[in-house]
């Protein structure tokens, strides 16, 4: 069997908040449950399972999406009023990426992970 990652835990001062978020910012489905976690599940089957911490160290989470997906995720951060980045540092605020082949942006939610969307891998055409 080749590896595959199956799910993470995701940090979060409410859970239930930061996962309703995420999904909703997706598009996805609502949040479920597994034991005491609120599980966003995405495509691959891989599922972020958010937990209630008060130690919450920000992390990097990168999803890749399809073009004609990109747009409606990206409206939903802005009717949201979320603000989004072309780079990771959080420099360059309100602008969409497109040096790497593809489509991409940064935001951060409300537990301060840093978010990634982008329509291609780094590296390929």
């Amino acid at each position: 069997m080749a590896v595959q990652l199956n799910h993470t835990i995701v940090h979060s001062p409410n859970k239930t908040e930061s996962a309703a978020f995420l999904a909703r910012i997706l598009g996805l489905g609502p949040p479920g449950t597994f034991s005491h976690f609120v599980t966003v599940e995405v495509a691959n089957g891989v599922s972020l399972d958010f937990d209630d911490s008060d130690r919450v160290r920000s992390q990097h989470y990168a999803f890749i999406v399809a073009d004609d997906e990109f747009d409606p995720i990206l409206k939903r951060v802005q009717s949201e009023e979320v603000t989004y980045f072309a780079d990771p540092a959080h420099k360059i605020v309100g602008v969409v990426d497109t040096q790497h082949t593809g489509r991409g942006f940064y935001f951060s939610g409300p537990e301060g992970h840093n978010y990634e969307v982008i329509t291609r891998p780094y590296g390929t055409v």
